[in-house]
């Protein structure tokens, strides 16, 4: 048995002692995790936005404990256990990996992803866009969307046909503005970031990463604002805070990670 088999092994006997010992994992179900496994993803991402070994080995670890841990459960309910789970995952990646387990020849990652949809669509997926989550988060969701549209050649032809949309979708919103109607200004604001998002997706952006970074960074550039100003921001002009910001920039040329 490898060093990685004998982990997992001791993990799932661990996961059998929590539930037959511990009051606070027997109390647990599928719905009481739900909103744990939630914040322990975004732990994740977090570590990996920051690049920080130590902190991505330990939420992975995490997050590999929820998996096992509701893979108990449906194992409590005689369904499925951890190892079911297992061989299905790996007869999926097999049967969509022809290129690597079959003998058809696929030269990029673009043909992989192509290939890997059609896959899906013989696998009785109903629609293209099925496959994308209804609960993920807004600015995610346009772009997995975006680029599951990709695939069957749903695309702009080149980068000067994305930005005439994004300014077409920006005049749009401004005569929505002038018509002072709430409801049709909001439609056209989503419209022009759902063009941006694809805009940042054409050129191979990660549009929720990009605005995180940007996130990051105003934070710290307020935060020093707030740490370095004579008075209360509430009591500075907005002439004051400009000088103030220009200073951070000056300072915090790369905010921290």
């Amino acid at each position: 048995m490898s060093r990685a088999a004998e982990s997992f092994d001791r993990l799932l006997g661990i996961m059998d002692d929590l539930r037959s010992k511990c009051p606070w994992d027997q109390k647990q179900n599928l719905q009481s995790l739900r909103p744990l496994t939630v914040e322990e993803l975004y732990e994740l991402v977090d570590e990996i936005i920051k690049e920080n070994p130590s902190g991505i080995r330990e939420e992975l670890g995490d997050l590999l404990l929820h998996i096992v841990f509701y893979a108990k459960i449906m194992q409590e309910k005689q369904q499925f256990d951890i190892g079911e789970v297992i061989d299905q995952l790996c007869e999926k990646l097999i049967r969509r990996h022809p290129h690597i387990y079959g003998d058809v020849e696929l030269n990029d990652a673009d043909a992989v992803k192509k290939n890997w949809e059609k896959l899906k669509q013989a696998e009785g997926k109903k629609g293209l866009l099925d496959g994308v989550p209804e609960s993920l988060p807004s600015l995610l969701k346009a772009f997995r969307m975006q680029d599951k549209a990709k695939q069957v050649g749903f695309e702009w032809p080149n980068l000067d046909g994305v930005i005439d949309k994004i300014n077409e979708e920006v005049l749009e919103l401004k005569h929505a503005m002038e018509e002072q109607s709430k409801e049709k200004i909001l439609e056209e604001y989503g419209d022009v970031l759902f063009s941006m998002v694809n805009f940042g997706r054409y050129l191979g952006l990660d549009p929720d990463l990009a605005l995180e970074k940007v996130n990051r960074k105003f934070r710290t550039r307020f935060q020093f604002m707030e740490s370095n100003s004579t008075k209360p921001l509430t009591e500075m002009s907005l002439e004051e805070m400009e000088i103030l910001w220009q200073h951070a920039k000056k300072q915090l040329i790369e905010p921290p990670k």
